[in-house]
């Protein structure tokens, strides 16, 4: 590990008296810089989306501009995992910085060098590239959340937090308009997000903070009084080696591989919608590009209340069932992915209602899986339990949506993309149907031998 993402070293305790003032102020403090920071990370993620139509006009066929994209997915699903690792073992206010400004870097890259985007096999180690740093975005989040709020604070929390998701993503089209208004370039949709990511890095890194111990607090569980049943503070707060967090948290896992295989499906939509959207609405559906670029954005800003809703319904309606909170919001999500196919040419109404139900039930899926996988494994391998999940969600769903719906498209029109999509819904339903019932038996068989 590079010594400069090594742990900050734990401070002497602070006085008595200042633990609570402390203790609430860099909570507010330390939210701020993950929330934004990861909201960056999304600002040069699915940029190049937006580029993807000029593109096409240059000559470049769809499917292979979709196995361009998916060079992101397929490093970020590797490197959110191994990242997730590493991040376990590192300090989160330099990791998560770092990884931004290196993605931000190959996207101003692309954005004002012309060989950069001259054939696919180029575009696609770029954008490898990009996604590789780009898997150095959620694991320091994960590890931050798990240490700095306790264990019946973080439904709450990690719902506020996943909103960054929607945040960052639905900038890029706006800073493409903008970057379009005063250059005429369709080369903005590249630079004009990396340079913002770049602002955005220099925040996160001027207000996270490692571990409470690195600032001279208790842990969480003994400031909050909130200790997990299995809590042992000596062994809980010893940092793991990479070999005891995988073979004793995540590989023998059952319900995490579930979940993760289900991550594999609601990618699928979740990108297979955003990453074809400005493509299909300027060819199907005819929309010029201030009307498709507002309609990528409200897809991400209706995610925003659609997650909290989701929080809010898995540990009120449904009583912290979250397989049964997943199932319900993808099987709503079916129906509205049916009808924005189904729906004839000249109704934008409807097609941007549509998107923006698609954005209002897709991200609380998730959302849950990322909160569960938090929850299936101790505080020093959250990193790596999320990633676990991000590398099938990513290396599955998300290249199907680039690369397998792009050339499905490429062959059997615009209606055989969706029928994937769809079938993909269908599984996502099935798999967190099985969670959810391997899950109860795991709960009722804890119950019996308490």
């Amino acid at each position: 590990m590079l010594s400069i993402f090594k742990p900050a070293p734990h401070k002497a305790p602070v006085d008595e008296n200042h633990v609570d003032p402390l203790y609430r102020r860099l909570r507010w403090q330390i939210f701020m810089g993950i929330f934004f920071g990861y909201a960056a990370y999304y600002l040069v993620r699915k940029n190049f989306a937006l580029a993807m139509p000029y593109l096409i006009d240059q000559g470049f066929s769809r499917g292979d501009l979709g196995f361009a994209l998916s060079g992101i997915s397929i490093a970020y699903g590797i490197s959110k995992f191994i990242m997730g690792s590493v991040s376990d073992r590192s300090n989160p206010r330099v990791f998560l910085p770092a990884g931004l400004i290196l993605a931000a870097a190959v996207m101003l890259f692309m954005g004002f060098v012309p060989w950069a985007t001259s054939s696919i096999a180029i575009m696609f180690v770029l954008l490898f590239l990009c996604g590789w740093f780009q898997g150095m975005g959620w694991p320091p989040c994960g590890r931050t959340m798990v240490h700095w709020w306790s264990q019946k604070e973080r439904g709450g929390i990690v719902s506020v937090w996943n909103c960054a998701h929607n945040v960052g993503g639905g900038i890029p089209p706006l800073l493409f308009l903008l970057g379009m208004a005063w250059f005429n370039d369709w080369h903005a949709a590249l630079y004009m997000p990396a340079f913002g990511a770049i602002l955005l890095a220099v925040f996160a890194f001027m207000t996270m903070r490692d571990t409470p111990q690195s600032c001279g607090l208790p842990p969480i569980e003994e400031y909050k009084n909130d200790y997990p049943p299995d809590y042992v503070k000596e062994s809980a707060e010893q940092e793991l080696t990479a070999k005891q967090i995988f073979m004793q948290y995540i590989l023998p896992n059952k319900l995490l591989w579930y979940i993760a295989l289900a991550n594999v499906f609601v990618y699928l939509l979740r990108y297979g919608i955003l990453d074809w959207s400005p493509t299909y609405l300027k060819e199907v559906k005819h929309f010029a590009l201030d009307k498709s670029s507002w309609a990528y954005f409200l897809y991400e800003y209706a995610g925003i209340p659609g997650t909290l809703l989701c929080g809010w319904m898995s540990d009120k309606v449904f009583k912290g069932n979250r397989g049964a909170t997943g199932v319900f919001f993808m099987v709503l999500v079916t129906i509205a992915t049916v009808i924005y196919w189904l729906n004839p040419v000249g109704n934008p109404g409807i097609d941007m209602a549509c998107m923006i139900t698609i954005g209002f039930l897709i991200y609380g899926p998730v959302m849950l899986i990322g909160l569960h996988a938090l929850e299936l494994a101790p505080k020093k391998a959250a990193g790596t339990a999320a990633g676990f999940t991000g590398l099938f969600g990513y290396l599955g769903g998300s290249v199907a949506a680039s690369a397998i719906v792009g050339y499905t498209v490429d062959y059997f029109g615009w209606d055989g993309g969706f029928i994937v999509m769809i079938a993909g819904c269908v599984l996502a339903v099935l798999l967190l149907v099985l969670t959810m019932l391997s899950e109860n038996k795991h709960k009722a068989q804890l119950a019996k031998n308490a």
